[in-house]
């Protein structure tokens, strides 16, 4: 079973940017968001993607994930099938010792909110904080891609 351990955290300024190592364009919406499962399409760069996730543990740590590369042909199709708004970022990788974060720059109705996550190999793992990274929000729902894809941070304020 694939499952997914990872930590998010707001992030405080732009300095991780300094740090990255790689950039990626994003373009994903949802073709399901129910809380016990979320079918996502992505297109990353030139890459296409369709994952599937279950709900998260009590802890928000952890949840089951599945992921296939298709054609971005295929995922540009499953796109317009989207139940929700399409959300665009830039992905940022910033190496952290043993670990990436994933540092997520939101672009349109989503625009303002940095959020960085870390994936690890179990709940007790360890991992040096930056000086950018700021309060955590794992498990916190608001701060899900599918919940931003219907209520954009452009409506939080």
């Amino acid at each position: 079973m694939n499952i997914e351990i990872e930590r998010k955290f707001l992030v405080k300024n732009e300095s991780f940017k300094n740090e990255s190592f790689k950039k990626i364009y994003i373009k994903q919406g949802y073709l399901n968001t129910d809380k016990d499962r979320t079918v996502r399409v992505r297109i990353a760069n030139d890459q296409g993607f369709i994952t599937i996730k279950g709900a998260s543990s009590k802890t928000g740590l952890s949840r089951f994930e599945w992921e296939k590369e298709i054609s971005t042909i295929e995922a540009a199709s499953l796109l317009l099938l989207s139940e929700t708004r399409i959300i665009e970022k830039n992905r940022y990788l910033v190496q952290n010792e043993d670990f990436t974060f994933e540092v997520d720059e939101f672009l349109g109705d989503n625009k303002g909110l940095l959020l960085a996550e870390i994936e690890l190999n179990s709940e007790n793992d360890k991992f040096k904080r930056t000086t950018w990274l700021g309060k955590e929000v794992t498990g916190n729902v608001k701060y899900y891609n599918s919940y931003l894809s219907k209520n954009p941070f452009k409506n939080w304020i």
